[in-house]
C-alpha cells in the first residue's frame, strides 16, 4: 500500500511518497528472485559456452 501526500497549493516542491513495509519486502523479494533467475541463466550460458569451446578444441586437435 502506498500513500502520496502533496500540497494542494501549486508549487515546485517535490511530492512525498510513503510505502508500507510489506510493499518494500515484496519488491525486494521480487528483485531477489529476478536476480537469481538472471544469474542462473548466465551460469547456464557460461556452461554451454565452455562445452562449445571444449568441442572446438577437440575438433582442432583431431
Amino acid at each position: 500500500m502506498s500513500f502520496s501526500f502533496t500540497d494542494p497549493k501549486p508549487n515546485n516542491e517535490p511530492t512525498f511518497s510513503f510505502t508500507a513495509p510489506q510493499d518494500v519486502e515484496q519488491r525486494l523479494q521480487r528483485i531477489t528472485d529476478l536476480a537469481h533467475e538472471i544469474l542462473q541463466r548466465i551460469t547456464d550460458l557460461a556452461h554451454e559456452i565452455l562445452q562449445l569451446v571444449a568441442e572446438v578444441r577437440r575438433q582442432i586437435s583431431n
